[in-house]
């Protein structure tokens, strides 16, 4: 993915995804980072994390900056949001497979798939398209 300069992605945690976060090059990445709690809220507990295979810990609400070509691994239950510094970055992500619909937990609430009045029938389907497409053709 392309960030921005100052482009934030909103602070959110995993239920089950495991995701390794990739600076790519381009400007730094800056991390924040919280555990989250039982009840899906920010910990007051330092976040011990490995950033290229050294382990680190930093408090609440710490930040950890990638320069290029480092990466991070986060497991579920690390809130985080990322933003660019002086220029566009190229962030790589690897992870396991999850279905954004029931794995995302955003600590603000946030329009995840926006609604879009449709005025022609979709060439190619998004994956939360199928339900809705395939049962109008079955009427």
């Amino acid at each position: 993915m392309l960030v921005e300069p100052e482009q934030i992605t909103p602070m959110h945690f995993h239920w089950t995804k495991t995701e390794d976060i990739i600076n790519r090059g381009g400007s730094n990445l800056v991390i924040q980072l919280y555990n989250a709690t039982p009840d899906e809220r920010l910990a007051a507990s330092a976040v011990t994390v490995r950033m290229d295979g050294v382990r680190c810990s930093v408090p609440a609400g710490g930040t950890l900056t990638l320069t290029s070509r480092e990466s991070i691994p986060l497991t579920a239950g690390n809130h985080h949001k990322f933003w660019g510094t002086q220029a566009r970055v190229l962030v790589g992500q690897v992870s396991v497979v999850n279905d954004d619909n029931i794995d995302n937990h955003f600590y603000e609430p946030v329009g995840r798939f926006p609604v879009v009045e449709e005025d022609e029938p979709p060439l190619y389907y998004l994956t939360n398209d199928y339900p809705q497409y395939l049962n109008r053709r079955s009427n």
